[in-house]
């Protein structure tokens, strides 16, 4: 089984809005909307779980009730931070589903998700255990202890950007939380820097620069351009 986990406990506070950014109307649909479709359109995601920000639970099952977002299986609460709300949506998962059973940890605010992207992470993570979907770094990287200076670059071939979904297989996924905990990492950036932090091998995936994360309102004066650009094939 495949398991999409979509992330949406943050508040989104670099964008400037009063309400959380993955609940942002844009052309009349919610941000979190468009992201739910890629999964409810692709016909290897057999169900979808959403970690979701207090308060908006019910707001939530009434877009999918209105989207016809029919593999919503479960809304959980989030946690602490966006660690803590992963480890909520794996544990969730965990009570329902097999250990080989393969969980995509997706974030909300990445709405441009396409099929392929979808596809490959799940062929990947089938043959190799994981999947991170990610890019190539094509910018001159400069290190920095500051953040106003730098006297050191790093070599951009040995570097990848990371996005999402980041795919695993469920027991290996809720066993190294709780090995997390253990050692006392709870506020790790995203799953892959944890396994990676942990020693665990990680393998690359297809991702793409239309795979845009929302953060910054400039980031949906983008989202609105790709939208009107060239709709992926999932959007109706």
């Amino acid at each position: 089984m495949n398991i999409a986990l979509i992330i949406a406990g943050g508040i989104g506070a670099r964008m400037h809005q009063s309400i959380p950014k993955q609940f942002i109307n844009v052309e009349d649909k919610p941000v979190i909307v468009y992201t739910m479709q890629a999964f409810q359109h692709h016909p290897d995601i057999d169900e979808i779980y959403v970690v979701c920000v207090d308060g908006w639970h019910d707001i939530l099952r009434a877009y999918a009730k209105q989207f016809e977002i029919t593999k919503l299986k479960e809304i959980v609460p989030g946690g602490e931070n966006g660690q803590g709300s992963i480890r909520n949506g794996v544990f969730a998962i965990e009570r329902d589903h097999d250990r080989d059973d393969l969980v995509l940890i997706h974030d909300a605010i990445r709405p441009m998700l396409s099929t392929e992207i979808i596809s490959d992470c799940i062929v990947t993570a089938h043959t190799f255990g994981n999947a991170i979907a990610s890019i190539p770094c094509n910018e001159a990287m400069l290190m920095t202890e500051d953040g106003k200076t730098s006297t050191c670059s790093i070599d951009r071939a040995t570097l990848k950007r990371t996005q999402t979904p980041q795919t695993f297989r469920l027991g290996q996924l809720a066993d190294v939380h709780r090995e997390a905990l253990n050692k006392g990492i709870t506020n790790a950036v995203a799953s892959a820097s944890m396994f990676a932090d942990m020693g665990y091998k990680l393998y690359f995936s297809q991702g793409s620069e239309k795979n845009l994360k929302l953060t910054t309102p400039d980031d949906l004066d983008i989202f609105r351009a790709l939208l009107d650009s060239s709709r992926p094939s999932w959007l109706k």
